[in-house]
């Protein structure tokens, strides 16, 4: 199957090179439901703009079919994540590099000094940085500037929407930090199904523990239940929760094992991490995501 998609993907490019639509129209092609609501938000109208994931699709294992080798073949600028989120893209980007496709990392926005590193990770470093707003409002303008150099007519435009969504940012931001200011520092202690919340800890003060590491290729394990089930016994934690992404088992095994012990921790919700909500739905965007998440953590854990 992945010879036979490079072998598509070399008949594709040399077939199809890289061209703006009949309408005159900046192709974009995006890969996680983050990165596609971003450039919708500063692109609008004036490109269109195609998305490989939708909701609920996990990155970290993610294939890509026949269909997205051919978006990916048509397309004129390919944003993608970075820092290995994408594992299994990385080779199909780099043979696009090689015969000239425009491939954009959006973590190259980044001091990659300020990321949180993992010694457990293949990129060395945590890929999870939309939970950290500030990032992402530097990933907002760098999205920008590159729309702009390959769509230049459509500079001003470009900016206008990109200052109107850095402004719902901020406001979101505020918006947060009060909803967090509910919850007492001691109860800010959140257990998830895989490290993607980590950003958001360091942002908003919360110890992060997560079952599976920053990979969900990485499967948890017998000890790593033992361990959290301790854990959560020790802290007196009320709830758990788990992630749209990510199959429910795990967390589910690890109530099981808390309540084989006579203590109760509820299931806190579902949160999304490694992709928004549905499509046409307040979580189906970026803000909307972010916003649901703190409600449903602060909630739980007061």
């Amino acid at each position: 199957m992945k010879n036979t998609l490079y072998i598509l993907l070399s008949i594709l490019l040399i077939s199809c090179g890289t061209q703006k639509e009949d309408n005159g129209k900046l192709k974009v092609v995006t890969t996680t439901t983050m990165i596609t609501d971003l450039v919708e938000n500063i692109g609008g109208d004036l490109i269109e703009t195609q998305g490989m994931m939708g909701s609920g699709v996990d990155p970290h294992l993610y294939k890509p079919s026949e269909g997205d080798m051919t978006k990916l073949a048509n397309a004129d600028l390919i944003f993608y994540n970075g820092l290995h989120l994408e594992g299994k893209l990385v080779d199909v980007f780099e043979k696009m590099n090689a015969r000239g496709k425009t491939t954009i990392a959006v973590s190259d926005a980044i001091d990659k000094s300020t990321l949180i590193g993992s010694d457990y990770f293949a990129s060395n470093y945590d890929p999870h940085i939309w939970f950290d707003i500030n990032y992402w409002t530097q990933i907002t303008d760098y999205v920008t500037e590159t729309l702009i150099k390959y769509n230049p007519e459509n500079k001003v435009a470009f900016e206008k929407n990109r200052d109107i969504y850095l402004e719902k940012i901020n406001t979101l931001n505020e918006e947060l930090s009060d909803k967090i200011e509910e919850l007492p520092k001691e109860n800010r202690i959140l257990v998830t199904a895989h490290d993607a919340f980590n950003y958001f800890g360091r942002s908003y003060d919360f110890e992060v523990v997560g079952l599976q590491g920053l990979s969900t290729a990485t499967e948890a394990g017998v000890k790593d239940v033992q361990r959290i089930t301790q854990f959560i016994i020790e802290h007196k934690i009320k709830a758990v929760f788990v992630e749209s992404s990510v199959p429910r088992r795990t967390v589910e095994a690890l109530q099981a094992a808390v309540e084989a012990q006579d203590h109760v921790v509820e299931i806190g919700g579902e949160l999304y991490s490694d992709a928004l909500g549905s499509a046409g739905t307040d979580e189906g965007t970026y803000i909307g995501m972010y916003r649901h998440n703190v409600n449903t953590i602060v909630n739980a854990l007061k």
